[in-house]
C-alpha cells in the first residue's frame, strides 16, 4: 500500500492548511482507497501557525487580559495545551504593530510589557514549554517591558526606575533580576524566528525595523544607540555578548531579550513545528509528500514552509500544488519537483479561484491520483 504525506502550507485568504489536507485526500480517494494518507499540515511562525500547532498540541484557545503595547488594557489569547504542559505564544497578540492605528506607533514608547503578561499566565498554569511567535511588532525594546513583566527590573545610572520603554534602551545602567518570576526557570523556551539580523548596527533591528513601525530617522539613530547601550550593560553584568547570536535583532531586539532574559533557544518557525509534528519521523517509508501555499515563487524557498519540507525529503517524491506559479521551469527541474499543479488554471479567473480554490484543489489532487497513483 502506497504512503502519501499531505504537509502544506495555508493558501492565504482562502484555504488553511486543514483544508487543503481535507480537498487533497478527497481528491485522491475519488480514484483509489487502497492508500495510506497522513495529514501533517506546517506553518512557517506567520499566520495560521496558531491553528496549525493546535493540530498536533489538542489543546484550547486562552483570552486574558493583559496591556497592548501603549500599556492600555486588552484581551489578547494564547494556545494552551494542558496535557502536553506546553504553550504557543504569538508575541503580536499582545505587543503587534496590529493593535495600534498608524499615528499611535512609534517605537520610543512602545512595549512588550503584555508579551511578558501572556507568559506569566502561561506559567501560572504549570507549562513546561514555550513557543514564542516573535513576528509583527510594534516595539523596539529589546524585550525589557516583557522582562518587567516577569519580575526583572531596570534602572539608570541615578537609580530611577525604567518603564521599559524603547526610549529607556539608552538610559539603561543596571538590570535587577532578584524578583523573577520563580517558575522562569522551570519553562524550556524556543523562539520562531525566521530573521538573522544583530542587535544593533546597519543591519540590526532599529536601522532595518523600526521605520516600519513609525520611527522616524533620529529615531532610528536613537533606537540604535540605546541597544548598543543595552548590550554594553548586559556584557558589564552578565558576561553575554548579544550582538554576537544571530537574530538577536529580531522583533526591535527581543531576541536578544529572550535570550537573556528566558534563556531561549532561537529556531526557524519551520523547524519548530515540524518538530511538533514529528515530521522526519512521520515521513519515513512515504512514497509521495504534497506540499503547496498560496503563490510558488523565489521567497517560498527561504525560510518557508516548502523549503523545510524540502529539507527533509530523502528519497519520496515530491508534488507541489499552489493557487499560482511565479517560477522559472529550469527552477522547477532543478529543485526535483516530480508533479506541479496550478490550481488558479481550473479557474475562470482570481476571484473564482481565491473563493472556490478546495474544489479546485480537490479536482487537482484527482488528476494527480489517475496519473500516479
Amino acid at each position: 500500500m502506497k504512503k502519501i504525506i499531505l504537509a502544506p502550507d495555508k493558501f492565504k485568504g482562502s484555504l488553511s492548511g486543514m483544508q487543503f489536507c481535507e480537498a487533497v485526500e478527497r481528491g485522491i480517494r475519488k480514484h483509489t482507497s487502497d492508500i495510506e494518507i497522513i495529514q501533517l499540515p506546517l506553518a512557517d511562525g506567520g499566520d495560521g501557525t496558531i491553528e496549525v500547532l493546535n493540530f498536533y498540541l489538542e489543546g484550547e484557545i486562552l483570552s486574558v487580559k493583559v496591556h497592548d503595547p501603549l500599556h492600555r488594557k486588552i484581551k489578547a489569547s494564547y494556545l494552551y495545551s494542558a496535557g502536553k504542559k506546553t504553550a504557543y505564544i504569538e508575541m503580536a497578540a499582545a505587543s503587534g504593530i496590529c493593535l495600534l492605528n498608524g499615528d499611535e506607533a512609534n517605537p520610543m514608547l512602545t512595549s512588550t510589557y503584555g508579551t511578558g503578561e501572556l507568559i506569566i499566565d502561561a506559567l501560572n498554569r504549570g507549562v513546561k514549554h514555550i513557543i514564542l511567535g516573535i513576528g509583527g511588532s510594534a516595539t523596539n525594546d529589546a524585550g525589557l517591558g516583557m522582562a518587567r513583566a516577569l519580575g526583572y527590573s531596570f534602572f539608570d545610572k541615578d537609580n530611577g526606575e525604567l518603564k521599559g520603554l524603547g526610549e529607556d534602551l539608552i538610559r539603561l545602567n543596571f538590570i535587577d533580576n532578584s524578583a523573577v518570576h520563580p517558575k522562569l526557570k522551570e519553562v524550556k523556551f524556543e523562539l520562531a524566528c525566521d530573521v538573522d539580523n544583530p542587535l544593533y548596527g546597519e543591519n540590526g533591528a532599529a536601522y532595518i525595523y523600526s521605520p516600519q513601525k513609525g520611527a522616524t530617522p533620529k529615531m532610528v539613530l536613537e533606537l540604535d544607540a540605546g541597544l548598543q547601550n543595552f548590550n554594553e550593560v548586559v556584557q558589564k553584568q552578565f558576561e553575554v555578548d548579544l550582538q554576537g547570536i544571530s537574530g538577536a535583532g529580531a522583533a526591535g531586539g527581543l531576541g536578544a531579550g529572550c535570550i537573556l532574559f528566558l534563556n531561549a533557544v532561537l529556531n526557524s518557525g519551520i523547524d519548530l513545528i515540524k518538530k511538533e509534528a514529528k515530521f522526519d519521523t512521520n515521513i519515513k517509508g512515504a512514497d509521495w509528500i504534497i506540499t503547496g501555499e498560496g503563490k510558488l515563487d523565489e521567497q517560498t524557498f527561504s525560510g518557508k514552509v516548502i523549503r523545510g519540507v524540502l529539507d527533509s525529503i530523502t528519497d519520496q517524491k515530491l508534488a507541489i500544488f499552489c493557487g499560482l506559479i511565479d517560477l522559472k521551469p529550469d527552477r522547477i527541474k532543478e529543485l526535483k519537483i516530480e508533479h506541479i499543479a496550478e490550481v488558479s488554471s481550473y479557474a475562470s479567473g482570481i476571484e473564482d479561484s481565491i473563493k472556490n480554490a478546495g474544489v479546485y484543489l480537490e479536482i487537482a489532487a484527482e488528476a494527480f491520483a489517475k496519473t500516479y497513483l
